[in-house]
């Protein structure tokens, strides 16, 4: 009976501790195309998923550019599933996003 429950608790646990947050890679510094997965407005933050299936998790600046089509566009232009191309530079553990194009015509 203990057996039974320390493995629950274990299991829980473990449970809480993945549903904490989003499996995120950090890449080199470089230029990668891929697919917006998530979008979240109020934070200025954008996960991508890469063209290698990583996903990466990227904060606006105050120097990142949005454009489209060569044009700058606010960020509430951004969807999920819109195509794109995003400069990184990488921080330690951190991307920062340098630039985002958005690819949809």
């Amino acid at each position: 009976m203990k057996s039974i429950k320390v493995f629950s608790t274990l299991a829980l646990l473990l449970f809480m501790i993945s549903a904490c947050g989003e499996d995120t890679s950090v890449v080199e510094s470089g230029t990668y195309t891929g697919t917006i997965q998530e979008v979240n407005a109020e934070e200025t933050e954008i996960y991508v998923e890469l063209e290698s299936g990583d996903v990466i998790e990227l904060y606006f600046t105050d120097t990142t550019t949005l454009t489209q089509n060569g044009e700058d566009v606010p960020f509430s232009t951004i969807q999920v599933d819109d195509r794109v191309e995003v400069t990184v530079e990488k921080t330690g553990q951190r991307l920062d996003p340098v630039s985002v194009e958005l690819l949809n015509e």
